[in-house]
């Protein structure tokens, strides 16, 4: 699977017969269980869904990866706090992103999606701006239908908002128009940096 479907298509859609009886068989409704039943659904008629992570793993880095605008040490306790937030939200199916400054927690990402967040998260910060950025997968999270994606677009919201650090968990984030983004970052002055256990 490839392509994005935002959530808030949730609670716009048509189902067939199937997609209807699959959905009220679901307690929960989060991108892992729907996607995680289209999948099963998807099984009974011999299809399987396979992640498309070893095509893209060119796009998505690893560890000690930075780019964009060099990264002040001064914003490295809140990439760790960001860190540890997002993993925790994550976890609980709230959201993926989350953005501080000073070690306060401005926002978290919900159902609105992660330039929302950015945004109200910038808007937080002030004018002096200087927010920080984290985005992340979840525990567990079933790269076949939903890889944790960054591009151009996240970076001028960023920058629009004040954010001066983007984070992303490394070899989990694919970066969309990679050459673009880099170049884009440092033109914004937006620090692009991997994060995982070992590297905070």
């Amino acid at each position: 699977m490839l392509g994005q479907i935002a959530p808030r298509n949730l609670f716009d859609i048509r189902p067939d017969l199937r997609a209807m009886d699959l959905l009220l068989r679901l307690k929960h409704k989060n991108a892992h269980t729907v996607f995680g039943a289209v999948g099963d659904e998807l099984a009974k008629d011999g299809i399987e869904l396979v992640p498309a992570v070893p095509w893209l793993s060119p796009w998505m880095p690893g560890a000690g990866y930075r780019s964009g605008a060099e990264l002040p040490e001064r914003y490295l306790p809140d990439i760790r706090y960001a860190y540890a937030i997002a993993k925790e939200t994550a976890r609980l199916e709230i959201g993926q992103t989350v953005v501080v400054k000073e070690g306060t927690t401005l926002a978290v990402e919900a159902f609105e999606g992660t330039d929302a967040c950015l945004e109200r998260g910038g808007q937080l910060a002030g004018r002096s701006g200087g927010g920080v950025a984290v985005k992340l997968a979840k525990a567990g999270h079933d790269l076949r239908f939903d890889i944790p994606c960054l591009g151009p677009r996240t970076v001028q919201t960023c920058a629009r908002s004040g954010i001066r650090v983007l984070g992303f968990e490394a070899g989990m984030t694919l970066l969309i128009e990679l050459d673009a983004l880099e170049t884009l970052a440092r033109s914004l002055s937006v620090s692009l940096i991997s994060v995982d256990e070992t590297n905070l």
